[in-house]
């Protein structure tokens, strides 16, 4: 099965590995399934391939009658092939990019645009001294974020398979292979396709949220613990080649998560499970240093007799609790192998190690990991004294680094909940204390009653009082994080994150809140163990961001913990509810101009802003490339503090391979630093004239979009019964129920499945809807001196065209033929018909728009590479979401069998392979 179409030379060998690939999944259908049915699948495949690349309308015809007349169990069988045929492009794609990029490397190309040597010698070309570079680096935080969020179908067993696939035709890729290696790499292939189809690749359970810490925790043990460190040396090392002098860098990038401390809507995050998600990110980290000074032990065989070692070496080495003869001449092994036993002391201190199968001989604990640090410190520099450093410079230095970043925590957690609920604790402490009436107060009342209890020795907690289920849950939270502070250090809970945040009062509430448990207290001295953040999710709270902020910065008791802080205040943005909301181009233009807003408002206040921007996979979630999202930010929003959230299926995507992993994380440094020092037409980028014509186009496409979803009665049956939202429910994809409250408003949807929805039926209505409009409107007014305009925008302006792009590549994903089939599903036809056509001319309407902006003369004119790759996808998705239109109708009209179930979850999870970021 040739699954690319005119391939260029250079991409000859994602094509053989593609054929490759699918040879080897066809054998495996064949055996597993037999002749025939491989037969149909290929029949399927070439009707769609007519179809899709011909524009072959009897082929149309044809495929649709096929499918519609499979039986069960071919069904099931395509759904599957085609699944994995998206899932074995992705894997081959991804290598290629690594090959690619591998290659410019060999070649001694100029670096590529978003990497690290790109980024500096760009900010250099421009007079950025190399010196101020090390200087903002050292006051930098970069961190992605990952989280939970319900969009990634696939089960860990077949990521994992899916990485074994990767590495073997990497080897393929690297290395000459002789005739019997090739063979038995073959055969390794072989071995993995076939466990592939022979195991469930739909969840026959829910998730909970322990399997997904521990689904988390995969990627810092195949990708960051060792890509990071990496990172760091070649920062270090070029900005060394620059300056002429040794660079050391402080700890400035490291890898947070939201995984088993968001508990917003989420029931199950409880206290146990939050110690829990800290403990076990622990022991990644000492099973991580333990192999590591375990090797190195192995390593550094280095004899008294030969070098020269020095003191601190040699009492390491006395502090050693085996002294075999074999080893009385190599004080390195000694001192590793004692550091190795206080990694495992401190290890079983915490109560986490390998369930705790080693003895450490009665070795003493580490207090912090800066003593490990400073001891292997001591073995690097005494290597260097002997002429042996560059016996330091390669697995020590980078667990030096490994050491500094992770620490004994390995990852920030970050709790998270909603306002709402923190409102009702507080009043229900109030009441227990016999104090006001919280909830009658207005927003100054609560300012000052919250104020005066933080200025106050006294708790408002008692003992005696019988305070409700949630409100007891939330103290006890309180009190479990006051522990982990106690036992793993702040860093491994810095974070609060208020969801929904409307007012000071919210953000104070949560301060009340955590100095009950001594975290964050006014007297007798400041104290705040903990960055207390607001989110700003929805378009009024967006609009109201700026007054919020500086309505708290006028408060001198807030000033006093800021400046416990570092003088750092944190903001989130949320990026899912604000297009939910509004819709894509609102969205987007109110986060911007509420980051121009708070820009202001901070440098007025004097303090350091860090934006945390909550983005989803989808565009419809604020997904899209992170390098261009980050430099389309507006002057001085990014200066080196930087957060985005990392979810869902997007997670695998960029971080289950480790050398694509370390790219996006060089991406993600490379884009803050050049965002950090903007180029003086970045600075001029948003004039008057610009902030107004978006302001207008933001206006019509709000109207339209509200109009629609909000004001349209039919419009949440539409949804319901046109896309598979009942059946997305029904997915065990998460821990997380899918919306907040069990009503039928579209405000009490969560944004993923709402967004995950609109994916499956190719509509993917909010990475556009509304913008078609806009511009119909501004070419009314202006003429056809509108699209002059909008077009020189385009080129010039890094917002405009980010916005413009990412919704480019959302509508080449759509397909308004396949989505009419979808509203067949509408069980009133005037619905479906008056409602699906409102769409359907809207969608013409952004296309038009989207072509005449940038020029193109089709969607992703632009980008070659991902056309061309959709193109050869379409053949796969295609007919998967004819047979899901089917299989839904079927268990709608009432064949609700788990096998029909069975195959539309099938469908979806090929289907969402296929667009990759769906969610």
């Amino acid at each position: 099965m040739a699954l690319y179409d005119n391939a260029a030379a250079k991409d000859l060998p994602l094509e053989q590995d593609l054929d490759l690939l699918a040879r080897l999944l066809a054998d495996t259908i064949r055996t597993e399934t037999g002749e025939d049915t491989l037969k149909q699948i290929e029949a399927i495949r070439e009707l769609a391939v007519r179809f899709v690349w011909e524009a072959d309308t009897g082929a149309a015809d044809e495929l649709a009658s096929t499918l519609a007349n499979l039986s069960h169990d071919n069904t099931v069988a395509l759904a599957r092939a085609f699944s994995y045929f998206s899932h074995l492009s992705n894997i081959a794609e991804d290598l290629h990019h690594n090959r690619r990029r591998r290659y410019h490397r060999i070649q001694g190309s100029k670096p590529q645009r978003g990497s690290l040597g790109h980024a500096l010698e760009e900010l250099t070309g421009r007079g950025v001294s190399a010196e101020a570079i090390k200087n903002l680096v050292a006051a930098t935080l970069i961190a992605p974020v990952l989280t939970a969020h319900p969009t990634e179908v696939q089960r860990k067993t077949q990521l994992d398979c899916e990485h074994t696939i990767a590495r073997t035709l990497t080897m393929r890729d690297r290395q000459a292979l002789t005739p019997e290696e090739l063979e038995e790499n073959d055969i390794a292939l072989k071995r993995v396709v076939l466990t592939l189809w022979q195991t469930r690749e739909i969840r026959a359970f829910k998730l909970s949220v322990k399997d997904e810490i521990e689904n988390g925790l995969s990627y810092f043990r195949s990708t960051f613990l060792k890509q990071l460190p990496r990172i760091y040396i070649e920062l270090e090392d070029r900005l060394a080649a620059l300056l002429g002098e040794p660079v050391a860098l402080p700890p400035f990038m490291h890898v947070g998560c939201w995984i088993g401390g968001d508990r917003d809507g989420n029931p199950f995050v409880t206290p146990e499970v939050t110690l829990h998600a800290v403990a076990r990110q622990a022991a990644v980290a000492f099973d991580f240093y333990f192999e590591e000074a375990t090797k190195l032990e192995g390593e550094l065989s280095l004899s008294s007799r030969l070098v020269e070692v020095s003191e601190a070496v040699q009492q390491l080495a006395a502090g050693s609790p085996d002294q075999p003869v074999s080893r009385a001449e190599e004080p390195y092994r000694q001192a590793m192998a004692a550091i190795r036993q206080r990694i495992l002391a401190t290890a079983h201190l915490l109560g986490k190690f390998r369930g705790g199968i080693l003895s450490d001989a009665g070795a003493q604990a580490y207090g912090h990991s800066s003593e490990l640090a400073a001891d292997l410190r001591a073995i690097a520099a005494s290597l260097q004294a002997h002429g042996s450093a560059i016996l330091a410079s390669g697995r020590l230095r980078r667990l030096i680094r490994a050491v500094e970043v992770f620490g004994f925590h390995l990852a920030p957690l970050d709790m998270r909940q909603h306002s709402g609920v923190h409102e009702k604790v507080v009043a229900e402490l109030f009441a227990g204390a016999g104090l006001e009436d919280y909830l009658a107060l207005d927003e100054a009342g609560r300012q000052s009653v919250l104020l005066r209890e933080l200025a106050s020795a006294r708790l408002l907690v008692t003992p005696y009082a019988n305070y409700s289920e949630d409100t007891a849950k939330e103290l006890a939270i309180a009190r479990t994080a006051a522990e982990i502070h106690a036992r793993y250090g702040a860093a491994a809970l810095p974070n609060y994150i208020i969801s929904n945040a409307q007012s000071v009062s919210d953000l104070l509430e949560v301060a009340v809140l955590l100095k009950e448990v001594g975290l964050i207290a006014l007297s007798p001295s400041p104290r705040a163990a903990v960055n207390i953040i607001p989110l700003f999710e929805t378009i009024p709270d967006l609009r109201g961001s700026d007054a919020i902020v500086r309505d708290l910065f006028a408060l001198p008791q807030w000033m006093c913990l800021v400046a416990e802080r570092h003088g750092v205040q944190e903001i989130m943005l949320g990026y899912s509810d604000s297009n939910k909301d509004g819709g894509y181009l609102t969205s987007n233009w109110e986060l911007y101009k509420a980051e121009v807003k708070l820009v202001e408002v901070f440098k007025a206040a004097g303090v350091q802003m860090r934006l945390f921007h909550g983005r989803g996979g989808s565009v419809g979630r604020g997904g899209g490339p992170s390098y261009e999202a980050i430099l389309a930010q507006p002057a001085g929003s990014v200066a080196g503090q930087i957060r985005i959230t990392e979810q869902g299926e997007i997670i695998a995507a960029k971080y289950a391979d480790a050398e694509v992993g370390r790219r996006n994380l060089e991406t993600l440094l490379a884009a803050t630093l050049s965002a950090s020092f903007p180029a003086p037409k970045a600075l001029e980028a948003d004039t008057a004239e610009r902030l107004a014509l978006m302001e207008q186009l933001s206006g019509f496409a709000y109207r339209e979009y509200r109009d629609l979803v909000y004001a349209t009665p039919e419009f949440i049956t539409y949804f319901r019964e046109a896309t598979p939202i009942s059946e997305i429910a029904k997915l065990n994809i998460g821990s997380r129920p899918s919306a907040r409250k069990a009503t039928n408003h579209i405000g009490d949807l969560r944004a993923i499945p709402w967004v995950f929805s609109w994916a499956q039926s190719r509509l993917m209505l909010p990475g556009w809807y509304g913008f078609g409009t806009a511009i119909e409107h501004y070419r009314k007014e202006k003429g056809e001196a509108a699209i002059e305009e909008l077009a020189a925008l385009y080129q010039d302006w890094p917002f405009f065209r980010a916005t413009i792009s990412n919704m480019e590549m959302v509508l080449a994903k759509s397909d308004i033929q396949i989505a009419s089939r979808y509203a067949t599903l509408v069980k009133d036809p005037e619905i479906a018909q008056r409602i699906f056509g409102r769409i359907k001319a809207e969608w013409r309407r952004a296309v038009d728009a989207v072509l005449a902006i940038t020029g193109h003369k089709s969607l992703l004119g632009d980008n070659p590479l991902l056309a061309r790759s959709l193109k050869n996808r379409l053949p796969y998705l295609d007919p998967l979401n004819h047979l899901q239109v089917d299989l839904i109708k079927r268990f709608r009209e009432g064949d609700e069998s788990e096998d029909v179930l069975y195959a539309i979850h099938l469908t979806i999870n090929g289907i969402a392979a296929g667009l990759r970021n769906s969610g």
